[in-house]
Protein backbone atom coordinates (compact mmCIF):
# COMPACT_ATOMS: atom_id res chain seq x y z
CA UNK A 1 0.00 0.00 0.00
CA UNK A 2 1.10 3.72 -0.32
CA UNK A 3 0.25 6.74 1.34
CA UNK A 4 0.82 10.47 -0.38
CA UNK A 5 4.57 10.86 2.01
CA UNK A 6 5.42 7.48 0.33
CA UNK A 7 4.45 8.53 -3.09
CA UNK A 8 6.04 12.58 -2.70
CA UNK A 9 9.27 10.12 -1.63
CA UNK A 10 9.40 8.35 -4.86
CA UNK A 11 8.24 11.65 -6.79
CA UNK A 12 10.99 13.56 -4.74
CA UNK A 13 13.65 10.93 -5.99
CA UNK A 14 12.69 11.36 -9.68
CA UNK A 15 13.96 13.41 -12.27
CA UNK A 16 11.10 15.40 -12.71
CA UNK A 17 11.79 18.62 -11.75
CA UNK A 18 9.78 21.45 -9.94
CA UNK A 19 10.42 23.33 -13.32
CA UNK A 20 8.79 21.16 -15.63
CA UNK A 21 5.45 21.75 -16.93
CA UNK A 22 3.34 19.48 -14.09
CA UNK A 23 0.12 17.45 -15.50
CA UNK A 24 -1.31 14.88 -13.25
CA UNK A 25 0.02 12.04 -16.10
CA UNK A 26 3.73 13.22 -16.20
CA UNK A 27 3.60 12.88 -12.15
CA UNK A 28 1.67 9.46 -12.02
CA UNK A 29 3.99 8.32 -14.71
CA UNK A 30 6.85 9.91 -12.67
CA UNK A 31 6.11 7.91 -9.67
CA UNK A 32 5.23 4.40 -11.79
CA UNK A 33 8.15 4.35 -13.62
CA UNK A 34 10.40 5.05 -9.72
CA UNK A 35 8.33 2.91 -7.78
CA UNK A 36 10.12 -0.09 -7.71
CA UNK A 37 12.34 0.52 -4.46
CA UNK A 38 10.63 2.58 -1.88
CA UNK A 39 13.43 1.60 0.54
CA UNK A 40 15.65 3.15 -1.91
CA UNK A 41 13.65 6.00 -2.77
CA UNK A 42 13.56 7.02 1.59
CA UNK A 43 17.02 6.44 1.79
CA UNK A 44 18.16 9.09 -1.05
CA UNK A 45 15.21 11.33 0.42
CA UNK A 46 17.16 10.78 3.89
CA UNK A 47 20.00 11.65 2.53
CA UNK A 48 19.19 14.68 0.33
CA UNK A 49 17.98 15.87 3.50
CA UNK A 50 21.48 16.16 5.64
CA UNK A 51 23.40 16.86 2.73
CA UNK A 52 21.05 19.67 1.25
CA UNK A 53 18.33 21.11 4.07
CA UNK A 54 17.84 24.11 2.00
CA UNK A 55 16.41 23.08 -0.68
CA UNK A 56 15.04 19.70 1.19
CA UNK A 57 11.81 20.96 2.70
CA UNK A 58 11.04 23.24 -1.40
CA UNK A 59 11.41 20.38 -3.31
CA UNK A 60 9.07 17.99 -0.90
CA UNK A 61 6.91 20.45 -0.33
CA UNK A 62 6.80 20.34 -4.20
CA UNK A 63 6.81 17.09 -4.40
CA UNK A 64 3.26 16.72 -1.52
CA UNK A 65 1.50 19.61 -3.64
CA UNK A 66 2.13 17.76 -7.15
CA UNK A 67 1.19 14.38 -5.70
CA UNK A 68 -1.90 15.76 -4.00
CA UNK A 69 -2.81 17.10 -7.97
CA UNK A 70 -2.07 14.44 -9.40
CA UNK A 71 -3.91 11.78 -7.05
CA UNK A 72 -6.88 14.24 -5.54
CA UNK A 73 -8.94 11.00 -4.16
CA UNK A 74 -6.14 10.00 -2.32
CA UNK A 75 -3.23 8.18 -2.53
CA UNK A 76 -3.91 5.13 -5.14
CA UNK A 77 -3.01 1.33 -3.84
CA UNK A 78 0.48 0.89 -5.23
CA UNK A 79 2.90 -1.68 -4.19
CA UNK A 80 5.89 -0.27 -3.31
CA UNK A 81 8.84 -2.72 -2.87
CA UNK A 82 10.20 -2.86 0.25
Amino acid sequence: MSTTSDLAQVLFASPLQPSTDLTPERVRAAIETCACDAEACAAYVAQEAGDHPESYVTRMRWALRAVAMAYPAGAPALRLAA
